[in-house]
């Protein structure tokens, strides 16, 4: 009961802070819209790569596909801006979970190293293509249709979409975390030759995981994109060397496998590195590598894990952890 309502208490305060912050930080709407795109990347990573053990260096594919389908569909739907939006961000989503589905068969079956290297090969081909393709315009870019509301109304529409985009990712993961689907994917990361083995569909789980994350990335890519205002092939729709790494980052930095660690480590550096560009001008790249760093050599478990060995009164005990010592 105490349990239950503490963390009721904990949702219902992080979601009055959220539904705030514009009006409490109105200088700060674009970056804090950011920060509620980095919580998705870190979630929607750590379904693989913590939940599932499948380390994927190539997500950005989808969230690519997605703001890139989104332009398309705003530029020559004819539509309003509001109907093209959404029509495109769903369009989007199709479309990335479409391809999730077409390459989860051949790309799952790979493993370790390999599923990595593969995954990554798949950003960066995609990058190329879309900066030699004259329909999405090739090197030039895209320009999203202009937002039509008052000056200031867009950082707010796009603060409060980037919200709900990472509320409705954050509970869906919570509640397929909670059923069979989590031990599945649990049980694939542990042993997945034993899961095999006692008649578990490995792939078919595998795949739905990819096409979940594909899902929401492609829905930010749609936002972010207009969000922007500008896209570009490698600097944002297929950024593997910023996007694409930060939400491997983010998600090791909170503690990867765990619902609550990807969260802490978006926050976390994402208010880090804000500060870096700001008050480290000119050094702040070579901070956020002094970051990375860190991040790697002393938060191996993540920010979770350490607190668990530091406080394992408060966080419990694990079955491992137990049976090492029976």
């Amino acid at each position: 009961m105490n349990s239950a309502f503490t963390r009721l208490s904990l949702y219902a305060g992080v979601a009055i802070l959220a539904l705030l912050a514009p009006i409490l930080a109105p200088d700060y709407r674009t970056q804090l819209a950011f920060l509620w795109v980095m919580i998705v990347f870190a979630l929607t990573w750590d379904l693989q790569g913590g939940q599932m053990g499948y380390n994927s260096f190539g997500n950005i594919l989808f969230f690519g596909i997605g703001m890139y389908a989104c332009a398309v569909v705003q530029r020559d739907s004819g539509l309003a801006y509001f109907p093209a939006l959404f029509l495109g961000m769903g369009a989007g989503a199709l479309l990335a979970v479409a391809v999730a589905a077409l390459l989860g068969s051949g790309m799952l079956g790979l493993r370790g190293h390999y599923f990595a290297i593969g995954t990554l090969g798949l950003g960066i081909a995609a990058g190329e293509l879309a900066s030699g393709w004259e329909f999405i315009g090739a090197g030039a870019g895209m320009v999203p249709p202009l937002f039509p509301g008052a000056i200031g109304g867009r950082e707010s529409f796009f603060y409060y979409l980037s919200f709900a985009l990472a509320a409705i990712t954050f509970a869906i993961l919570r509640w397929l975390y909670g059923g069979r689907f989590g031990l599945a994917i649990n049980a694939i990361r542990d042993d997945e030759d034993k899961a095999e083995a006692m008649g578990l569909r490995t792939t078919q789980y595998k795949t739905t995981a990819w096409c979940i994350s594909a899902l929401f990335l492609a829905l930010s890519g749609g936002a972010v994109g207009n969000m922007i205002g500008f896209i570009d092939s490698r600097e944002t729709a297929f950024a593997g060397a910023t996007f694409g790494v930060w939400m491997v980052l983010m998600a090791i930095l909170g503690g990867k496998g765990t619902l609550w660690g990807p969260v802490i480590g978006a926050v976390v550096f994402h208010l880090t590195k804000e500060l870096f560009w700001t008050y480290l001008l000119g050094w702040q790249r070579v901070a956020l590598g002094l970051l990375i760093v860190i991040i790697v050599v002393f938060f191996p478990r993540g920010i979770l894990g350490w607190a668990h060995e530091r406080w394992p009164q408060r966080f419990g005990h694990r079955v491992e952890e137990q049976e090492v010592h029976q």
